[in-house]
């Protein structure tokens, strides 16, 4: 049997998009098809398996879930001041959303032309099945556009929520951003899944820098644990760029993200920042391609990882350096702390280096909580449960602390907490 023909099935399904948009759908769905899914074969999927996946044959939602205002109060993260574009199994929500000037949501029904152009992706992506997908099945599109010298004056949350429905359903968002020179914005892209809901999250972020603008983009990934959730974000930037990305991950039963981007003109820097937790059967997979295709270009990485059970996350990031791109300045590094014999990482930074003049360094470290700082904050009155967690979430507390909103650092430390609680910190001999 097919393991796309659940997504072929839903497709059908769906309601019909404008004949301009629903060609490119169809040749979407082609090549998914064509694709399938990727293997262990496949060098980008070696130690992440599609098997729970492809079982679980997830079906394009086509409901229009709603939430009630006393669980929609819930969700929100205090003292955020913010607009909110709010999406509900991949479903835009206008009742729930304010949205500022410069940003729409597009229906894939609708009879705005412009979308087409705006869903290119990098030719380099156009053969991934979950692009594919996405492109194929997507509903609505939310699109931010500022002008040159524009600046968005609050932070934009782009909400998705997922709750629990008849059947596992798959929810395929789309967001595209595009900042003219010297523009300036704060992204809050924010997935959230209610407790019991089964799905899978297959979104896709589009994001082009023009020349002396500058993204904070933070994306937290706060899944059921029952759900799946697939993640894409591709960047373009030009000179004198800016690119921040603040990545957590604490949930969901099975994750994979992938961060791209592409370094195109002299002064373009990317900042990557990751935090990430797995905890009994959770596997968490994170990607990231760095692209120096210019000279003069700063990159900066910095990934963390807190694993106990049998969970297992995988870090894989790659820092290209192109033959023509002196003068780069590239930093990557990944620490994981391992606080179980089952817990697992596989970890690989790696640079790949094709000019001289460069500044470029990578590394990794794996490890476990230090016996002689545990029995210092035993002796000065913690008990060991409570020692461990302080320890760990120093270790977690760099990343939280670079966080760019006050109001995201406590949103994070408790969502962190609530992950370390369920670590089961407990003393082992």
């Amino acid at each position: 049997m097919n393991a796309l023909a659940s997504y072929i099935e839903g497709f059908a399904t769906q309601q019909k998009s404008q004949p301009w948009l629903r060609d490119l759908k169809d040749v979407s769905l082609q090549q998914a098809v064509k694709r399938g899914f990727p293997a262990a074969r496949d060098e980008a999927w070696k130690y992440t398996s599609l098997a729970a996946l492809e079982k679980r044959g997830f079906k394009p939602s086509i409901s229009n879930a709603k939430l009630d205002a006393a669980t929609f109060s819930g969700l929100l993260i205090l003292n955020l001041d913010c607009t909110r574009a709010v999406f509900v199994n991949g479903r835009f929500d206008a009742s729930l959303s304010q949205l500022p000037h410069g940003v729409r949501v597009v229906a894939a029904t609708s009879a705005d032309e412009s979308l087409r152009s705006l869903l290119a992706v990098p030719t380099s992506w156009q053969d991934d099945t979950f692009v594919n997908l996405n492109t194929a099945l997507f509903q609505d599109a939310l699109v931010l556009e500022l002008t040159a010298d524009a600046v968005l004056e609050k932070p934009l949350e782009l909400l998705h929520v997922n709750v629990p429905g008849l059947e596992a359903a798959a929810h395929h968002l789309r967001c595209i951003i595009r900042l003219g020179s010297h523009a300036q914005a704060t992204l809050v892209e924010r997935y959230v899944g209610l407790e019991t809901a089964q799905h899978l999250t297959n979104g896709l972020v589009q994001i082009d820098l023009a020349a002396g603008s500058k993204l904070t983009h933070v994306r937290l990934q706060e899944e059921s644990l029952q759900g799946f959730h697939v993640g894409r974000v591709l960047v373009q930037q030009a000179a004198d760029s800016s690119y921040v990305s603040h990545n957590v991950q604490t949930s969901a039963a099975w994750s994979r993200l992938d961060i791209a981007t592409d370094l195109n003109a002299p002064g373009a820097e990317a900042h990557l920042n990751g935090l990430y937790t797995v905890n009994g059967r959770q596997h968490l997979d994170n990607h990231t391609w760095i692209n120096h295709s210019a000279p003069q270009t700063t990159s900066r990485e910095l990934y963390r990882g807190i694993l106990d059970g049998n969970g297992r996350a995988v870090f894989n990031g790659k820092v290209l350096v192109a033959k023509n791109a002196a003068k780069t300045d590239a930093q990557q590094s990944n620490h994981n702390l391992l606080l179980s014999k089952g817990a697992e990482i596989d970890t690989k930074p790696e640079l790949e280096i094709y000019a001289d003049d460069v500044k470029c360094s990578h590394g990794a470290t794996i490890g476990q909580l230090d016996e002689q700082q545990l029995f210092y904050l035993r002796s000065r009155g913690l008990d060991a449960e409570t020692a461990r967690a302080v320890l760990v979430g120093a270790f977690a507390g760099r990343l939280v602390d670079l966080l760019p909103s006050p109001a995201l650092m406590p949103h994070v430390r408790e969502r962190l907490s609530t992950s370390i609680r369920q670590l089961h910190l407990q003393e082992r001999s």
